[in-house]
């Protein structure tokens, strides 16, 4: 009797904390939710509104979220406009975009590899050295770079877009961290069976960093995509220029359309979230793991 009567007593403290934690569940998703609503509508508003005649977006009366007249003309003109072959401004974009992805993934794993496991001298004063240029703008090292690129003929190339990108602060710092978490046994355990410190780097350190690889990878991809300002100093020739470039001056060119600039945002902004989409778990695994709630 005097169990049933504890038993029934811990059922009663236990119903409030169950409706306490379902409140604050729903409070929490609602609020997930309508952040997403307000990130995603201007997004999705600029889908459909590729798909509207002109006349349809700029109507101040009758304008509507979804199209009315759907119509794929916009692409069309794009596509079949010869002054505009979208293949070769997206293999510029993605030659710069991969290329910027390789050479710093590879430059930050191996300089967060030898901050992370390695003791020499002035480790800590040349990390920090590191960190202090995370505050230095990219406009004032701009000039610099051209001319260092002025000078080994790299200007209006696509290799020059490539070559300065091979030291980035942040992708030290952060590779760091991440390898930091690997047990020093398990490095120890490699050095004792006979491997050489390129053959720890590459067959343990990398397979074990691969969340934070696709993290960095991720965001590297994404800055050099939409990168306008520095292509448009350093690619001088309409051949070599990149897409955002590129349709900054299709946009420009019919600023009376928003159908067809709708429709260019749209084509500049896909090949991103292809690629977020296909590593998002990674890239969540990779922030979590690190440290970066």
């Amino acid at each position: 009797m005097a169990a049933n009567t504890y038993t029934g007593r811990l059922q009663q403290q236990a119903h409030p904390r169950r409706f306490a934690q379902t409140r604050e569940k729903i409070i929490v998703y609602t609020i997930l939710i309508l952040g997403c609503v307000v990130t995603l509508t201007p997004f999705v508003w600029t889908i459909l509104a590729s798909f509207k005649p002109h006349a349809e977006i700029i109507d101040p009366i009758n304008r509507t979220f979804f199209p009315e007249n759907f119509t794929f003309d916009n692409y069309l003109t794009i596509f079949n406009d010869e002054s505009l072959p979208l293949e070769r401004f997206y293999f510029n974009s993605a030659f710069v975009a991969i290329g910027n992805v390789v050479t710093l993934s590879f430059s930050s794993s191996l300089f967060g590899y030898l901050f992370a496991k390695y003791n020499f001298r002035f480790k800590r004063a040349m990390y920090v050295y590191i960190l202090g240029t995370m505050m230095i703008p990219f406009q004032l090292t701009m000039i610099p770079s051209y001319l260092i690129l002025l000078e080994f003929n790299l200007t209006n190339n696509l290799w020059g877009m490539v070559v300065l990108s091979w030291f980035d602060a942040f992708g030290i710092f952060l590779m760091r961290q991440f390898i930091s978490t690997i047990p020093d046994e398990l490095i120890d355990a490699a050095r004792v069976d006979g491997s050489s410190e390129w053959q720890i780097y590459w067959r343990i350190i990398l397979p074990q960093i691969l969340p934070a690889l696709a993290t960095y990878g991720t965001l590297v991809f994404i800055l050099n995509w939409n990168a306008y300002l520095w292509p448009l100093i350093v690619l001088r020739d309409v051949d070599v220029r990149t897409l955002p470039v590129i349709l900054t001056w299709f946009n420009d060119r019919h600023t009376s359309n928003l159908g067809l600039q709708m429709a260019a945002s749209v084509l500049l902004v896909m090949p991103i979230l292809i690629v977020y989409l296909f590593l998002q778990r990674w890239v969540v695994r990779g922030f979590t793991l690190s440290g970066f709630k």
